[in-house]
């Protein structure tokens, strides 16, 4: 079910969003050449920490998962699209990383997430990551009172197809508030003018996730959690927390 959100606990929101912004930004300084991705993890918790905030992915687990979330962000790298789940495994010179992280903060929850390069990156990783970025761009202008969730999946899509991309027709964003995942279902591809009706005081999470290849195929990987592209292509994911407000979207994770 749907909430509307006040004007107060939209401020709250924002609150938990920060944290989300603080920790993706300490992990993206942190990540180098050779860093381990559960060392970004423990980067990411540390922020939590010290706002007081909790990890709505640590111990999460919906109907598909067969084992409770381990961490408090999705690290994908690379061929993973998003869900991966913090290894051992250490960065190397031009990897794709793309991370996903929430925060639950005075019973409300914020989520974001980025995708960057490592070291020295290969162009079409830049022109991938950079689409995405325009994607997400595109999604929340398209977040204003009036409009429907089609024309959000619009204008995502119309920028990843455009540039040659491809997208997961059954996974996007969501709303969110007191839970980390409530309705609607924001998909990243659409039609205009379809859907519920944004009104005033809904918060959702807008994410594109783009395959580089142009194919929209994926698998879930022996671990259960990570989405990986079947073609082996690289993948890019990005996502705000933004609230439809009278003067237009508010972005709630805003680094």
């Amino acid at each position: 079910m749907m909430e509307l959100k006040t004007d107060a606990s939209i401020d709250a929101m924002y609150e938990a969003g920060q944290v989300v912004a603080r920790a993706l930004t300490a992990v993206r300084e942190a990540a180098g050449v050779g860093v381990s991705l559960l060392e970004l993890d423990e980067v990411a918790h540390d922020v939590l920490r010290a706002a007081g905030a909790s990890s709505p992915f640590l111990g999460y687990r919906p109907h598909f998962a067969p084992t409770p979330f381990p961490a408090v962000i999705c690290a994908s790298v690379n061929d993973a699209i998003v869900h991966g789940i913090p290894t051992r495994y250490r960065l190397r010179d031009g990897d794709l990383v793309s991370i996903d992280c929430g925060a639950q903060l005075g019973g409300w929850a914020g989520d974001s997430a980025i995708s960057f390069t490592v070291g020295r990156a290969r162009p079409a990783d830049v022109r991938l990551v950079e689409t995405a970025e325009r994607a997400l761009a595109a999604g929340i202008a398209a977040a204003v009172p009036e409009n429907r969730v089609g024309d959000i999946a619009h204008a995502i899509g119309t920028v990843c197809r455009t540039a040659g991309y491809g997208i997961m027709e059954d996974y996007g964003g969501h709303g969110i508030g007191r839970r980390m995942h409530e309705d609607p279902p924001i998909p990243n591809e659409g039609r205009p003018g379809r859907g519920l009706r944004l009104r005033p005081g809904m918060v959702i999470a807008i994410e594109p996730m783009l395959i580089a290849s142009g194919r929209d195929d994926y698998h879930v990987a022996p671990d259960g959690w990570t989405l990986k592209t079947n073609d082996g292509s690289r993948a890019a994911h990005t996502e705000h927390t933004v609230a439809i407000t009278e003067d237009g979207p508010r972005i709630l994770t805003e680094r």
